[in-house]
């Protein structure tokens, strides 16, 4: 090969290395073009209020380039854009479906939430109007206690007696609105009992009246004590059963029923509980509603079966046989 052939291979070498060069060079223009609309479209879906996360684009370290090979360090330098670029597409994507799932999450917790909230909404409604509970038991022996007794003291048509004295003034033995003079003296013959026992003197004194058949006035001492005394004290159970008793012996079995439920609801464990029980489904076989007395006596055996007495079983067999109870 002459000289001159050496030379023109030469400048045809470089010529298509060149031509080779600029080729590789476009197509890494485009691709970059791409990848940069692409990324700038995700961060538009990722970032839509906040500023887009930039990509590092640093440039190539210069580098001497040598003789022969002009077109090494555009092609470095288009190589690290590509690759910063595509790093960065491949963590906005990576985020963006993060973020999807996340999104997806909530909007299946705020169902739940959505679907519980109406789900209490009704429930609340229905129990809003729920049927009358059993009687609370206040330190009493049993909590299956059947919700008619409560209804025992609503079911009949309260008749309150008119009071005996100003509210602000001590209770005191109360006539009749027309008293004659014969009951006058006859109630002030009834001897006061005077023990020094304060508490026992009170009842003992309700009791005599009663006994006396002076129901208003041993009415007015019996609900006297059960207001001044606690309901933990020895006579309290005593003094509103006795309360009961006189009202039923009156003729009102209606009040009658709300004294001895009374009696059975605050003082369960007390001496005259069961006594009140019995009574109880009596007055309301006197109101004529049997079904609930039927139910008053089941009470009564449920609670204190092992603890009656004869004279109170033999009161709850006749009280049962009057309500036509079943057996």
């Amino acid at each position: 090969m002459t000289r001159a052939a050496a030379v023109i291979a030469l400048l045809l070498t470089g010529v298509a290395t060149a031509g080779i060069a600029q080729t590789a060079t476009g197509q890494l223009d485009l691709r970059v073009g791409k990848l940069e609309k692409e990324m700038k479209a995700v961060q538009r879906t990722v970032f839509p209020q906040g500023a887009p996360v930039q990509p590092d684009l640093s440039a190539a370290p210069t580098s001497t380039t040598s003789a022969g090979n002009p077109a090494s360090a555009p092609l470095s330098d288009l190589t690290t854009r590509v690759d910063t670029l595509e790093k960065s597409l491949s963590a906005l994507t990576g985020t963006s479906e993060q973020n999807g799932y996340r999104i997806k999450q909530l909007e299946d917790a705020l169902a739940k939430v959505q679907a519980r909230l109406a789900t209490l909404e009704g429930s609340g409604a229905t129990s809003g109007t729920s049927s009358t509970s059993g009687v609370p038991a206040t330190g009493g022996p049993a909590s299956s206690v059947t919700p008619v007794l409560a209804a025992a003291s609503t079911t009949p048509k309260p008749v309150t007696p008119k009071p005996v004295a100003p509210a602000t003034k001590p209770a005191v033995t109360p006539a009749p609105a027309k008293a004659d003079p014969a009951r006058k003296a006859a109630v002030a013959a009834v001897e006061v009992p005077a023990t020094g026992d304060a508490e026992e003197d009170a009842y003992s004194y309700g009791f005599r009246l009663y006994t006396a058949k002076f129901y208003p006035e041993a009415q007015a001492k019996l609900k006297e004590f059960t207001a001044k005394y606690p309901v933990t004290a020895k006579r309290w159970s005593y003094a509103q059963n006795l309360l009961g008793r006189a009202y039923l012996d009156e003729g009102k079995p209606a009040l009658a029923s709300v004294a001895f439920y009374d009696n059975y609801q605050k003082a369960p464990r007390g001496d005259r509980a069961a006594d009140s029980l019995a009574w109880l489904g009596q007055a309301l076989v006197k109101l004529k509603k049997p079904a609930d007395a039927c139910k008053v006596f089941d009470e009564l055996n449920d609670v204190y079966a092992a603890k009656l007495t004869a004279d109170q079983k033999a009161r709850a067999a006749k009280g049962r046989a009057d309500a036509k109870c079943a057996a």
